[in-house]
């Protein structure tokens, strides 16, 4: 007479462990940004302020709701990312300083994705020589493809274990080490692989070198 009451307990206790389980494993839990760090592996960063605001328009506002960052261009499988999809690709991150023309610098851990990693998920054809990037306030730059495939060349969303601010690039600033910072594009929305190896971006075109390399002169 008790076998009912006895199987219904039973059945009671396992959904209720089932439940428990399944909250335990898939926590509806949103993550926060830690504090800025000061120092990595006994090496001393740089603020996040205390970059000089030199964008052409001034810092750009992204809403991250329809963001969208597209690979196109000279590709066999053009992409159109979300931020969430872009970052949950394998994450790196290293010690890199900027340097700016106008003569200050800083020292960032940056963390983000290989662009290269992006690029090669495309299949650039043969004749794609150039990577141009396109950011939302107008502003592009561009590399020779090898320069991203020869280098652990990151597209960043973290700076010292912090997002990004809007000021600073968000979602997404290229960290382009070996470069002059007029090559460190932000607000990133499009990265288009060209068979234009003279293409010239914002500053370029104004009489900055194309190469923008560190040991040369920012001057063409």
């Amino acid at each position: 007479m008790y076998k009912p009451a006895l199987i219904s307990i039973l059945l009671l206790i396992g959904l209720i462990s089932f439940f428990t389980l399944n909250a335990f494993l898939n926590p509806d839990v949103t993550t926060l940004d830690s504090i800025q760090i000061k120092n990595y592996k006994g090496q001393k960063l740089s603020s996040i302020n205390e970059f000089h605001e030199n964008s052409i328009k001034g810092p750009q506002k992204v809403n991250i709701n329809n963001y969208t960052l597209q690979v196109t261009g000279r590709v066999q499988n053009p992409q159109n990312y979300t931020y969430k999809e872009i970052i949950s690709h394998k994450n790196y991150q290293k010690v890199v300083t900027l340097n700016c023309v106008e003569g200050w610098s800083v020292t960032i851990l940056w963390r983000g994705i290989l662009v290269s990693e992006l690029i090669n998920k495309s299949k650039p054809t043969p004749d794609g020589k150039t990577v141009i990037f396109y950011a939302t306030d107008g502003y592009s730059t561009s590399f020779p493809l090898d320069y991203m495939n020869n280098n652990h060349i990151l597209m960043a969303y973290k700076m010292n274990n912090v997002t990004i601010p809007p000021e600073r690039g968000f979602p997404f600033q290229l960290v382009a080490e070996s470069k002059w910072g007029y090559k460190w594009v932000k607000w990133i929305t499009k990265i288009e692989i060209s068979n234009n190896t003279n293409y010239t971006g914002y500053w370029e075109s104004r009489g900055y070198s194309n190469t923008g390399n560190l040991n040369e002169s920012f001057s063409a």
